[in-house]
């Protein structure tokens, strides 16, 4: 029987959009086609071969019919940046139970362009809406604000930690083509920056662009078929857990309790520790956020996470290389970002990056959705356990 972790399922395709960054000719379901059809081509199927579709965003039937898909399974899971993270779970579990055999994850957005974007409007019904929204705290910058100095107050950090992240990952993107913000920046320029929402300048938030992502997966046995076999990716372990919709209700703004649970599945599952990750994507839609993550996930201890990265710890040569594209504050960003995370640990895995590292056997990917709401976690390996 196939099993949903330890190497059962595989990654057999990983494709990014053909371009990305600013694509004003592309609509949102035209982004999800192209990086369909790559992810498919890289995977060496067609959509013949598809009985499984997942995206957020458009209904996952949308996807299915513009790609002349008559998928068994379906997946519409939209719990933010980190959705991408949770249809590779749910894919996984769907392959092993054998209601689906192929199935296709996809991703696009018009983040920078909206082309194709539907209006976004406040629910004032919902939670947010009722105690957050009224009070000014819609956009992301301005609603992460609070968490992100709770965490600097509490651990005895400042704002140069946060442009120590700005400064490290900005120096995976300088030689990245398709990075967003690609000019070599010091912390001192940073903090100089336009200021957006305090602690925030400009530099700190991600970027906002357009693009999109898809990956196709299967079980490990019919990996072994496929042309693509040889550069297959497998999944060691994953994990999925939610706090709630508000940020203001977060039973400890210093610290994220579904990034503490859904690692701590992942690490289970996938029955590893922390010393065999060679390689972390950590979501960084802003530059506290990898500091979180470093610490809730264990990689740290509590308030060791802004000195682990101003040391170089997560920069080339360091003992952690993170998010080596250039992360969601250099590389693209396009409102969802976990697709773009879940691309790179494929890419080092199979030895295909850009900034490659060397002797990358298991990549951690860790996801945050809808600001401090939900996560989910991902252990891949270019081995099958």
């Amino acid at each position: 029987m196939t099993s949903m972790h330890r190497g059962g399922i595989a990654v057999v395709g990983a494709a990014e959009t053909t371009g990305i960054g600013v694509r004003p000719e592309m609509s949102v379901l035209g982004l999800h086609a192209e990086a369909a059809r790559n992810a498919l081509a890289d995977a060496g199927l067609t959509t013949a071969d598809v009985d499984g579709v997942a995206t957020a965003g458009p209904l996952a039937m949308e996807v299915s019919h513009h790609l002349g898909i008559e998928p068994r399974w379906l997946d519409g899971t939209l719990v933010g940046g980190c959705s991408f993270m949770l249809h590779v779970r749910h894919a996984a579990a769907a392959i092993a139970a054998g209601a689906a055999d192929v199935v296709l994850v996809t991703h696009g957005e018009s983040g920078r362009s909206r082309v194709g974007v539907a209006p976004w409007a406040p629910n004032p019904a919902s939670a947010s809406g009722q105690f957050e929204t009224v009070y000014g705290a819609q956009a992301p910058y301005s609603t992460f604000t609070l968490p992100a100095l709770r965490f600097l107050h509490e651990r005895g950090m400042t704002r140069e930690h946060l442009a120590q992240v700005v400064v490290a990952q900005r120096s995976w993107a300088l030689n990245n083509p398709r990075a967003f913000r690609r000019k070599p920046v010091t912390v001192e320029e940073v903090l100089a920056g336009p200021p957006i929402a305090y602690p925030f300048t400009r530099d700190m938030c991600c970027v906002v662009t357009d693009g999109g992502g898809a990956l196709v997966l299967t079980s490990a046995e019919r990996a072994k078929d496929l042309p693509s076999g040889d550069r297959a990716v497998y999944l060691l372990g994953s994990g999925e857990a939610a706090e709630g919709p508000l940020v203001s209700q977060m039973a400890d703004p210093g610290s994220f309790a579904a990034f503490r649970k859904a690692g701590a599945e992942a690490f289970r599952t996938a029955g590893i520790t922390h010393a065999d990750v060679d390689h972390l994507m950590a979501y960084d839609a802003f530059a506290h956020v990898p500091l979180y993550m470093l610490e809730d996930l264990g990689f740290v201890g509590r308030g060791e996470s802004g000195d682990f990265v101003a040391e170089g710890n997560t920069v080339k040569g360091g003992s952690l290389p993170m998010n080596t594209n250039g992360g969601g504050l250099s590389y693209t960003h396009t409102g969802m970002y976990g697709m773009f995370a879940i691309q790179e640990a494929v890419r080092q895995l199979r030895g295909e990056a850009v900034e490659q590292v060397q002797d990358v056997d298991v990549s951690f990917v860790q996801g945050v959705g809808m600001f401090f709401a939900a996560a989910g976690s991902l252990v891949l390996s270019r081995h099958r356990g």
